[in-house]
């Protein structure tokens, strides 16, 4: 038996990187994955098939999920599509990096909005859903700069912090009614944005991670699966650091 036989989740942000990372492994144990991205693109075609090719249900929808308007209608059309929201991983995110005194206010509203205010929106959307079904699993994807922070990185670190107090909240609120929700922080994950750096910045990044090296996105979507699975059927309002040790 597969550890998401026959569930659905929604992963947000998922045409590649992590997101994509995570939509695969929860294919691969049997789950239903509506997956979200700005547009979806021949990338976003092209994670959907793959999807498709592991047995399950898939589809990608093209929907801005800082738009609260956006993200209500998007998960009405996949409830209608997939008939019900078993998980909920709120992925979606975007740098706009910079020092505190010459940040603008627009690179500090878009990454609020886009990190931030579309977990709320997704979880707002989602919430009566899960509650009529009496079940759920929220995961929030946080950062280890959402646990300790990191000069030049206000505006992320904030919409980072505010996805784990966000999900203990929803833990508390919504705990009796069988949905769970968790955080999850990890730290420096080999992607496309982090191979924009050069060899040198990455070896230098190595030293500070106890295991000496970066993760994979493979290596955060396993964790999604523990926390979207009936593995984790007690554990709720926690934030799990996947991060080699950077944060202890």
């Amino acid at each position: 038996m597969k550890l998401l036989e026959g569930k659905v989740a929604i992963v947000t942000g998922a045409a590649r990187g992590i997101g994509k990372a995570i939509a695969l492994k929860f294919a691969s144990e049997g789950c239903h994955v509506a997956f979200t991205d700005l547009v979806i693109d021949e990338n976003g075609l092209a994670t959907q098939r793959e999807l498709e090719a592991l047995g399950v249900k898939a589809k990608g929808y093209a929907s801005n999920a800082a738009s609260f308007e956006a993200t209500h209608q998007v998960v009405d059309e996949i409830v209608k599509d997939f008939g019900r929201v078993d998980i909920l991983v709120n992925n979606a995110g975007i740098t706009k990096d910079g020092l505190m005194m010459r940040m603008t206010e627009q690179q500090w509203d878009a990454v609020i909005n886009v990190n931030l205010k579309s977990a709320f929106n997704f979880v707002h959307a989602c919430t009566p859903v899960m509650m009529k079904q009496k079940s759920g699993s929220i995961i929030n994807m946080s950062s280890v700069v959402g646990v300790s922070g990191n000069a030049g990185q206000t505006n992320y670190s904030a919409s980072k912090a505010g996805m784990i107090g966000l999900a203990k909240s929803i833990a508390k609120e919504l705990g009796t009614r069988g949905i769970r929700a968790n955080a999850i922080a990890p730290g420096f994950i080999e992607t496309e944005m982090t191979h924009a750096l050069t060899e040198e910045q990455r070896a230098k990044w190595a030293e500070t991670i106890p295991l000496r090296r970066g993760g994979s996105p493979d290596e955060v979507a396993k964790v999604c699966v523990f926390l979207a699975s009936d593995l984790s059927s007690y554990v709720s309002g926690q934030v799990i650091n996947v991060c080699g040790g950077m944060n202890t």
